[in-house]
């Protein structure tokens, strides 16, 4: 554990970062978003790559930060079931959930997107659209999403094994820091 526990720290960090970064595309998406409907509206005008470049900054920021959301535990869980259990059961059932479900469907997803993503850059393809945007960027978020999300399924399972052991701490977020962050954000 010794020598996987800085493993698991290091894909924190990259997570904890690609999530501080892409973060700031939520305030892109709403400007191109709000941009567009005013050119819409107040000079009868539109574009296809706005609209399209628009789901591509919602894309980017759902797939790109899904080893962010497990990273700070806020993905959807089932916690009004395991709230009564001990926490050594919940760490077990967030071991076996990660080993059993979460890894193998992150890493099938990624892997099969990945020919996808390919395909349509040896292609150079484009949206079908009248002046869409090319296509091949918004596959490459897909198997790169998917990566960074088996990477924090990794960790995760790493550090609550260390857990487990007594050779870490709790992993589970202190949800009563400074505006919401959790250990995750505090550690780093």
């Amino acid at each position: 554990m010794r020598g996987l526990l800085p493993f698991a720290h290091g894909i924190d960090r990259l997570n904890l970062l690609v999530g501080r970064v892409v973060m700031w595309l939520v305030l892109v998406a709403v400007l191109v978003s709000a941009g567009n409907a005013i050119v819409r509206y107040l000079l009868h005008t539109s574009s296809n790559a706005w609209l399209e470049l628009q789901w591509y900054l919602f894309s980017a920021i759902f797939l790109l930060c899904a080893g962010y959301t497990l990273l700070r535990n806020e993905h959807i869980r089932i916690d009004i079931v395991t709230a009564r259990f001990s926490k050594r059961t919940r760490t077990w059932i967030d071991i076996l959930g990660g080993v059993l479900f979460l890894l193998p469907m992150a890493v099938l997803i990624g892997w099969l997107s990945w020919p996808v993503f390919v395909e349509s850059w040896v292609r150079d393809e484009i949206s079908s659209d009248a002046g869409g945007l090319v296509r091949w960027p918004a596959k490459l978020l897909i198997p790169v999403g998917f990566l960074l999300l088996t990477l924090q399924a990794v960790s995760e399972i790493i550090k609550r094994i260390a857990f487990l052991r007594g050779e870490a701490p709790d992993p589970a977020p202190d949800k009563a820091g400074p505006h919401g962050q959790g250990a995750a954000d505090a550690a780093a």
